[in-house]
């Protein structure tokens, strides 16, 4: 599937803004099940300076300063992706025979154990903490004995089908046990609440942001700028050290989950989801922070689109028209 992405932020502030600097988060990663095609970030005013890294985790990044007075500052991101269809979660061995709590004695610490990278993954984290609750809300889907992908994926049901999605029901800096406490909110409280329950069960975990191809209501046409970025979960299971390796996980696997639409799958939930960026949490892959020299208060407006690309041309030209 290929899919077009244009993500615009838009901020006007209340006054002159003397100088300021960003990072931003807004480049899909290229990864086994999509690549990008093409990436353009726009910039308006123009930076006086910007720089591309990637950051610890593997996600490019970009930085970049305005040295000059403005009121107002747009960045917008436009990517083309190529997405396959995801492999469904595996039945069988070698994954099958790991249950979950051999994979949280696989990292259980122990002198001289050999390093497995997922281990970052499995501690708190500034929006994630471990806690007594979440792993009291998880206990009832992980069974003694059951294959970790399975317990994973009862989580993910348990989520769907008894939290509820409310638009506006939490902000951006919602602590993830109040999300649960209340029993709703947004796909990122969704995703914090899962990694907390599976690390406070000693599972590594990690959060994934980017975005999911909507339908819009029957009878209604696609909007510009009426999507947003979505959040789910990926769960790492190691494979035994007898396994018969497969050559696309020498030494274990992400598999995504996402509590939000209850959807599951290996390398993403879905053809029509579009990986960003991975981190411990929000706070790792926000798509645009920064700080700014002025004590103007601002209006913030993110508009978002995911569309085939013929498609959301159409939509450009009947909307410049």
């Amino acid at each position: 599937m290929l899919l077009r992405i244009l993500h615009r932020t838009r901020y006007r502030y209340h006054g002159a803004i003397d100088m300021a600097q960003h990072m931003v988060h807004l480049r899909p990663v290229d990864t086994a099940s999509q690549r990008v095609r093409s990436h353009e970030l726009r910039i308006d005013p123009e930076p006086a300076a910007r720089s591309e890294t990637t950051d610890v985790f593997g996600n490019p990044r970009t930085f970049f300063s305005l040295q000059s007075i403005h009121s107002m500052l747009t960045v917008e991101a436009d990517s083309l992706v190529e997405t396959q269809a995801p492999e469904p979660l595996p039945e069988g061995p070698p994954w099958r025979g790991m249950n979950w709590e051999r994979v949280r004695e696989h990292f259980r610490y122990r002198a001289q154990a050999p390093f497995d990278a997922a281990s970052e993954f499995l501690f708190a984290s500034p929006y994630v903490p471990r806690d007594d609750a979440f792993a009291a809300f998880a206990r009832p889907a992980f069974k003694p004995g059951l294959p970790a992908l399975e317990a994973a994926r009862a989580l993910m049901e348990r989520i769907h089908n008894e939290l509820s999605y409310e638009t506006h029901s939490t902000e951006v800096n919602t602590p993830a046990l109040d999300a649960l406490a209340q029993g709703k909110g947004v796909c990122q409280d969704f995703a914090h609440i899962m990694l907390g329950c599976l690390r406070s069960l000693g599972l590594p975990a990690r959060y994934v942001s980017g975005y999911l191809l909507t339908r819009p209501p029957p009878g209604k046409p696609r909007l510009i700028g009426a999507d947003a970025s979505h959040a789910w979960v990926s769960v790492y299971v190691p494979l035994p050290a007898s396994a018969d390796v497969p050559e696309a996980a020498p030494t274990g696997a992400w598999f995504d989950f996402d509590p939000t639409n209850n959807r599951c799958g290996w390398g993403s939930p879905g053809e029509d989801y579009v990986t960003l960026a991975i981190g411990r949490d929000f706070a790792d892959v926000s798509p645009m922070r920064g700080v700014i020299q002025s004590g103007a208060r601002h209006t913030l407006a993110v508009a978002v689109t995911v569309a085939p690309p013929d498609e959301l041309e159409q939509l450009q030209s009947a909307e410049e028209a």
